[in-house]
């Protein structure tokens, strides 16, 4: 037995302590830093959500191209993420999330570079579509490393708090922001500002972040083909559809081969072992529910952000920082009300506080039906506010529901379906009030009162479908 002298001793018990403690610090840190890499991530993947839409005149004047180039420039990027996000997230259960979180994040850095560079509008289009692939790689990816961060759930749950708060920041910034770049240095400085970004995420994320357990999933590729294609064609149409006429054969022929490669995508769904979409978790009718309001909710709310981008600056003659300002009432009620939406759920019940919700949207709609040619900014103000504090008060609910609805092992895969849901729904809308606004002065006029009405329609349908669907009684 060795003998240790009291000296000895005392420097033996207190050396472990200080390296527990330092240890402990150092995790903490680690965790810390995580988080910011994560948020980086998760943030530029929702600023460029918005931030384009204020400089779609500049793009335009710059590069050439009516108003369905416009339509591609923002649609070729939702299209991407709405139909990889899910089959992104499988990727990182079997090569490493933090592997393949790096990948995402340094392909989204080169294609912001080769979008600010864009020599055309073709060019642009490509290089937004490789960045829509990016973002569907960040985001599951940059949730699973957080998962794996943050064990215990009460530390998890504050940590993807504030992952989703960045993200709601940057989604509100990104119209504000957009403006003073373009009326500063130009429209490709928007693209440029997510180098910095990208490139502290990235070392962050390889200096901090600790690589999940690799799994043996298998990928759905002939279900993921069938989806990029089901989208793709069917934007194709309703875009083109706008430019060219309903009854062009293009457009018709991009309307059956929706419907072919819809329905192989469905069967493939069904017949395969590993489903990128696992149909099942439809027969949950609130799952269902809150899937269709969330399509629902996006074609009104994205459609319109871009129908108002080119409102204000086409019709209006606002320069790209007066139309980044008109935004903000918009969007800068969507996170407080994000922040309470909590508690009202909490007092009258989730499906109705979502209800309510798209009602109140709704109801902002309509009181710019009465839009015309020099609307003043004040006028906006009201039911832009109303638009986005809707929105503000229906997601949260809308997603806590929505994951309460299956067993707690499918929640990321529920989580990933409600995003493609989404961005399906972003980009729909888009394509389709892209194709109203066509026109010049009163046809461009009549197109935004149209979509405001369709918006308004379809956020009176969400609400009905949470009140006769979901057997909402007050």
């Amino acid at each position: 037995m060795r003998n240790f002298s009291p000296a000895h001793q005392n420097f033996v018990d207190s050396r472990p302590a200080s390296s527990a403690i330092k240890s402990s610090d150092q995790s903490s840190a680690a965790k810390s830093l995580t988080l910011a890499a994560m948020s980086l991530g998760f943030g530029v993947v929702q600023l460029d959500v918005t931030i384009v839409n204020t400089a779609l005149s500049s793009i335009g004047s710059s590069l050439g191209g009516g108003v369905s180039e416009l339509q591609w420039v923002v649609s070729t990027y939702t299209i991407a993420f709405a139909a990889l996000i899910l089959t992104a997230g499988a990727l990182g259960d079997r090569l490493g999330a933090k592997r393949v979180f790096i990948a995402g994040f340094g392909l989204f850095t080169l294609a912001s570079l080769a979008c600010a560079l864009a020599p055309s509008s073709g060019f642009l289009i490509a290089a937004r579509a490789v960045q829509g692939i990016a973002a569907a790689i960040l985001v599951p990816n940059s949730l699973a490393l957080l998962n794996h961060a943050y064990p215990e759930q009460t530390e998890r749950g504050r940590a993807v708090g504030i992952w989703a708060a960045g993200a709601s920041l940057a989604l509100t910034a990104g119209p504000f922001l957009g403006g003073a770049l373009i009326a500063l240095v130009g429209w490709r400085s928007i693209f440029l500002v997510n180098l910095p970004i990208g490139l502290g995420g990235l070392w962050l994320a390889w200096r901090y972040a600790t690589d999940t357990t690799r799994t043996s999933h298998d990928l759905d590729l002939p279900g993921q083909a069938a989806a990029i294609a089901a989208l793709g064609v069917l934007a194709a149409a309703i875009i083109e559809g706008g430019r060219v006429g309903w009854a062009n054969p293009f457009v018709l022929g991009g309307f059956v081969a929706f419907v072919v490669t819809g329905a192989l995508f469905l069967l493939q769904e069904r017949r395969a072992a590993h489903p990128m979409l696992p149909l099942s978790l439809f027969s949950h009718r609130m799952f269902a529910l809150m899937s269709l309001v969330g399509l629902l909710v996006n074609i009104a709310f994205y459609g319109l952000i871009f129908v108002f981008s080119l409102y204000f600056q086409e019709i209006n003659h606002w320069t790209p920082f007066a139309t980044g300002l008109a935004f903000v009432p918009m969007m800068g009620a969507v996170l407080p009300v994000n922040l309470v939406a909590a508690r009202v759920a909490e007092r009258i019940g989730a499906p109705i506080t979502v209800a309510i919700g798209a009602l109140v949207a709704a109801a902002g709609c309509l009181a710019l039906l009465g839009i015309g040619e020099g609307t003043g900014y004040w006028m906006f103000c009201v039911p832009l506010i109303a638009m986005g504090g809707g929105l503000g008060l229906l997601v949260p609910p809308m997603t806590a529901t929505l994951l309460g609805s299956v067993e707690k092992k499918r929640s990321g895969v529920a989580a990933g379906v409600l995003n493609s849901t989404r961005q399906t729904g972003s980009a729909l809308g888009v394509a389709a009030f892209g194709s109203l606004i066509g026109g010049q002065g009163d046809a461009f006029l009549f197109g935004t009162r149209v979509a405001l009405l369709i918006s308004a329609l379809l956020l009176v349908g969400a609400a009905g479908t949470i009140f006769v669907g979901g057997r909402v009684k007050r």
